[in-house]
């Protein structure tokens, strides 16, 4: 008899998995099918920079700074608008990254909560942790490893 996973049943014996962003990289090079999501908040994205060919879904943003409602919705649709989809069927593997890999690790538990199954973090993030001098992109981040990305 076939059985289903309800999400509750599925998050209990799947983890986000953490990834460097460069393995983070050669992930998605090896699977062209992979979702790149930046969960950051717009004006980041749109300022700060964002990795090519992530798509935006922001995990919290102006103007009240709260968790986005839509949030797994909103993932969904990007998977099933085709980007996440193959010729098989089936979930991409979903890659998450924000600043620094805290926001993006909470945003992967409820993506797995909700159902997904393969759900990454990018542990340093766009920017990484901040330096001594309180700097970003000096220590770690996609960015810091010279990776491709672009700003607006």
């Amino acid at each position: 008899m076939l059985r289903f996973c309800t999400g509750q049943e599925l998050a209990m014996s799947v983890e986000v998995k953490t990834l460097s962003p460069r393995e983070a990289w050669e992930l998605m090079e090896r699977s062209p099918r992979t979702v790149l999501i930046d969960v950051r908040s717009s004006m980041e994205f749109l300022f700060v920079g964002h990795p090519k060919g992530s798509v935006h879904v922001p995990w919290i943003d102006a103007p009240d700074w709260t968790t986005n409602p839509h949030f797994v919705t909103e993932v969904r649709k990007v998977m099933l608008g085709g980007i996440g989809m193959g010729e098989a069927g089936g979930d991409a593997p979903v890659v998450l990254i924000c600043r620094s890999g805290k926001r993006s690790l909470e945003a992967g538990k409820l993506l797995i909560k909700n159902g997904f199954s393969e759900v990454y973090n990018i542990s340093e993030g766009f920017e990484g942790e901040l330096d001594e001098k309180h700097h970003r992109s000096t220590t770690g981040g996609w960015r810091f490893h010279g990776l491709p990305w672009e700003q607006c």
